[in-house]
């Protein structure tokens, strides 16, 4: 398996693409990056991508795994990032 391209990677071959320098590149993702942080809580679509989205999970059981014993596991809320149909069609396409 391959690895996955680092962040100075993502940034070279976006600046090569676009012809943009690539500080300035740097600062766009970084800027992105904040923006999605910023409006995660009200759903941040990357479009052709997906969409983060803030879920409440609920209270449920658990099992502590070295003693098996019942735990209750709290609610809580948490990020999730739900891939676009265009994303998984062009991934998954060949």
């Amino acid at each position: 398996m391959s690895k996955s391209m680092t962040r100075a990677q993502i940034e070279d071959a976006v600046a090569k693409k676009t012809g943009a320098p690539r500080k300035t590149v740097k600062e766009i993702l970084e800027s992105f990056a904040e923006l999605a942080y910023q409006e995660a809580k009200n759903s941040f679509t990357v479009p052709g991508i997906g969409k983060l989205v803030l879920v409440d999970r609920k209270e449920r059981m658990g099992r502590n795994p070295q003693t098996g014993e019942p735990i209750k596991i709290p609610a809580k809320k948490v990020v999730k990032f739900k891939i676009a149909k265009a994303c998984k069609d062009a991934v998954l396409k060949g």
